[in-house]
């Protein structure tokens, strides 16, 4: 059996390609955050703020039906190739939602539709780009020594997500929304070159077969629930033929799914996994993690922005805290677990901590000042930190080495299908207290301003009357509201499901240097 590399070989041979995989996630994740910021300006120039929650939708639900794909073909085909298409796929897909509704694309017309197609394309490219930096990391590290890389990575992304909105709300006050988008091609020029020049992995000789069938049945079920949630009670009556029939296509495709899964010679999604119960319960972790986080959060731009009056490029600023926060416990968290071995009780307490969080949040109003925000968003950014790498690491160690692409990609799958739901769950939630909220105040008229969209300009709001005014800052502060109010339904269940996970020694460590990963069944129980 191969031994790994000694500890200052490896650390010199990560630190190589370090940069680079850092480079590729910062690529995503500048991405949600910058567009985070510029999404008030987007939604007032297409006039579509019913649409506004499909704008993340469609790129969370892209990373989520890739996701499994990714990770599997990396297991097949070898990491560094893959990586680089996925870049390369995201690349493309980030210049053509900056040319979203141009006049080269047609015009303004059908510009909201053309956004949401390229958000789909440029979730593909994604889901390529974090599972596989992780699943790398893997190859290159044993887990005991993981947490303090991943834990840089996770300081890293922290990072991201505190230049996204500064440079997200720098492009939308003084620049076109569409350099949200255009700034991730430099950035992703550069990854390319580093990850070209300097990644070396070693090659596996594997039988090639992909389980088309299974990740067609898998992503025509988790699409058609996303449907259910985005369209139930708002587009469509809950008991209309249209959710009828998508509920009985994710029935029927995710009950055909599992006997294909059970068949197939390389399943995209391998149901033996699961006997594991770690990986079962860091799965089910990760989707509430993704629902609560990523659905509750992309509501805070606009809250800062509309209700507080804070200009693009001060949202960001006003976001610090939450990143701020979550960047130092990642990097707390990765040395210790480096150091000690011990992890199970960060996610316990990162799952109370980010419940927290959102019960703060949920008892904003028009009233609430900028500094309380920032203190209540601290806290959910400080959740945030024990649990975004902790439960990739878990899940890692769950597994054997063969399998560790599909396990990465299996643990962001659940955390993205999470957030596809959550997105789709709470825009519903948002589209639907903000009209009824409009409607009880003024009426008909209430309900045409709700759907207008022009009114999240900020120089719209100062044309209206001031009790107009008023009562829209209102609606819109307790439709925002009550999105959080939902998420600590689904925070509170993390820290039930991660006092269950056992504390597995992770390999790596001086009990078990040089030890291939234990085969799923064994560690069962």
């Amino acid at each position: 059996m191969k031994q790994t590399a000694p500890a200052p070989e490896r650390r010199r041979e990560v630190m190589v390609v370090l940069p680079g995989l850092m480079l590729a996630m910062v690529l995503a994740m500048l991405d949600n955050m910058i567009v985070g910021t510029a999404m008030p300006r987007i939604v007032d120039e297409f006039q579509a703020i019913t649409h506004l929650s499909w704008v993340v939708t469609a790129y969370v639900l892209g990373t989520t039906i890739s996701t499994p794909i990714w990770g599997k073909i990396g297991d097949l085909y070898g990491r560094k190739n893959i990586f680089l298409i996925s870049i390369v796929i995201f690349m493309i897909g980030s210049a053509l939602c900056g040319m979203a509704g141009s006049e080269l694309l047609g015009g303004p017309d059908g510009g909201m539709a053309q956004l949401i197609a390229f958000r789909a394309l440029q979730g593909l490219g994604a889901g390529g780009l974090m599972v596989n930096a992780m699943a790398i990391i893997g190859d290159l590290v044993p887990p005991r020594e993981r947490g303090q890389y991943q834990g840089m990575m996770a300081g890293v992304m922290s990072l991201a997500m505190i230049a996204g909105p500064l440079v997200g709300g720098f492009i939308t006050d003084h620049l076109d929304w569409r350099w949200a988008f255009y700034v991730n091609l430099p950035v992703g020029f550069v990854a390319l070159a580093l990850l070209a020049a300097k990644l070396k992995l070693p090659k596996l000789r594997t039988e090639h077969r992909i389980d088309w069938l299974g990740a067609t049945l898998l992503s025509i079920g988790i699409t058609a629930l996303v449907l259910i949630t985005s369209w139930g009670g708002s587009e469509y009556d809950w008991d209309s033929p249209q959710i009828l029939g998508l509920a009985g296509l994710a029935v029927v495709s995710l009950a055909a799914f599992v006997p294909v899964e059970r068949r197939a010679a390389e399943p995209i999604l391998p149901l033996a996994l699961f006997a594991n119960r770690n990986f079962t319960l860091i799965s089910l972790i990760g989707f509430l993690l993704g629902f609560a986080m990523f659905g509750a959060i992309n509501f805070l731009p606009l809250f800062q922005q509309i209700v507080q009056g804070a200009s693009a490029t001060n949202s960001g600023l006003l976001m610090l805290p939450m990143m701020g926060a979550a960047m130092v416990i990642s990097l707390f968290v990765g040395r210790s677990i480096t150091t000690t071995g011990k992890y199970k009780i960060y996610p316990v307490v990162g799952g109370v901590v980010m419940a927290l969080g959102m019960w703060l949040l949920s008892l904003m109003d028009v009233a609430t000042p900028s500094w309380q925000t920032g203190v209540f968003i601290a806290v959910l950014g400080a959740g945030m930190g024990f649990l975004m790498q902790t439960t990739m690491l878990i899940a890692q160690n769950s597994v054997e080495q063969k399998d560790l692409g599909v396990a990465s990609s299996t643990s962001t799958f659940f955390r993205s299908i999470g957030g596809s739901f959550g997105v789709s769950l709470f825009g519903a939630v948002f589209n639907n207290r903000f009209t009824d909220g409009l409607t009880a105040k003024f009426g008909a008229e209430g309900e045409k301003l709700a759907s207008g969209g022009g009114q999240f300009d900020p120089a719209a709001l100062e044309q209206m009357p001031a009790p107009v005014r008023s009562g829209f800052l209102e609606a819109l502060a307790v439709s925002i509201a009550d999105v959080f109010w939902w998420a600590i339904l689904f925070a509170v269940v993390v820290p039930l499901l991660a006092a269950f996970v056992k504390e597995i020694p992770l390999r790596g460590g001086p009990e078990q240097d040089g030890e291939a990963a234990p085969a799923v069944p064994a560690a069962a129980d």
